[in-house]
């Protein structure tokens, strides 16, 4: 089985403040049904509030990230399917619960993680 990283960047959700607890109830009710099924590896979401780093192979840190990359923010949701449309389906749960399109990605294979 492959693991497969769901995620979204914050500007792609443009949820109302009326509806915001709702897509948060909505969200984790998913979540609770991949743990349910035995695919869930682990999620969450980048703390914004916090401005990346960068850290050099010697130890020498530089404030913010790499200035050429978009920002990295969002939510993300990790699960270990048996194939691409198991992922695409999961990943349309999750888009329909986060009112907002997910980017679907696998994770290659390391024979050492």
């Amino acid at each position: 089985m492959a693991k497969y990283l769901i995620s979204f960047p914050s500007a792609a959700m443009k949820v109302p403040d009326s509806e915001f607890e709702a897509v948060g109830q909505d969200a984790r009710a998913v979540i609770r049904e991949a743990k349910a099924a035995g695919v869930y590896v682990f999620g969450g979401g980048i703390d914004e509030t916090m401005p990346p780093v960068l850290v050099s192979a010697d130890g020498t840190v530089a404030e913010g990230g790499y200035p050429w990359a978009p920002p990295l923010n969002g939510g993300f949701t990790v699960l270990e399917l048996p194939t691409r449309q198991a992922a695409i389906a999961w990943a349309a749960r999750l888009a329909k619960a986060c009112r907002c399109e997910q980017e679907l990605r696998v994770f290659g294979l390391d024979p050492e993680s």
